[in-house]
């Protein structure tokens, strides 16, 4: 767990971004099924675009997937980091993942980390993905300095 809230004790921490082929809303344990989906079909794509930071998905299994989304979901309610899943827009699949967590870099006020299901870095989908949160960060969050580890625009 991280050791400090993100966000000021007194932001309204935005819940949700909708737009007409997905939407953005906390990743909780119930998500679990969907997101595992998700996550194991995407995995090839996953490894190539996180390497350099993390071996997930590599041995993931469903326990463990829960025992995440758990953890995702504590460090939400603590305000310490932000977990979003990005949903079909009736919430039956899940579309990928978006991450607010602490800055690895002081230079900045958070790390943001995103992926689209069964996409590299520059398809389409993660391009739309990444246009919609970059927005909604510069819209509806307090944060003015963000890095997005691993990507460049």
């Amino acid at each position: 767990m991280y050791k400090r809230p993100i966000v000021p004790a007194d932001f309204i921490i935005p819940e949700r971004l909708e737009t007409p082929v997905f939407v953005l809303r906390p990743l909780t344990v119930h998500d679990l099924i969907r997101d595992y989906d998700a996550v194991m079909s995407s995995a090839v794509e996953l490894k190539e675009m996180l390497s350099e930071f993390t071996s997930w998905p590599n041995g993931l299994t469903l326990e463990g997937n829960l025992i995440d989304l758990g953890w995702h979901q504590k460090e939400h309610g603590l305000r310490h980091s932000f977990a979003f899943t990005v949903v079909s827009p009736d919430s039956e699949r899940c579309l990928g993942c978006c991450y607010i967590f602490p800055p690895s870099d002081p230079a900045y006020d958070v790390d943001v980390h995103y992926w689209a299901r069964q996409s590299r870095i520059g398809d389409p989908a993660d391009i739309a993905l990444g246009e919609a949160i970059r927005g909604w960060l510069a819209r509806d969050w307090p944060f003015r300095r963000v890095a997005f580890p691993g990507r460049s625009f």
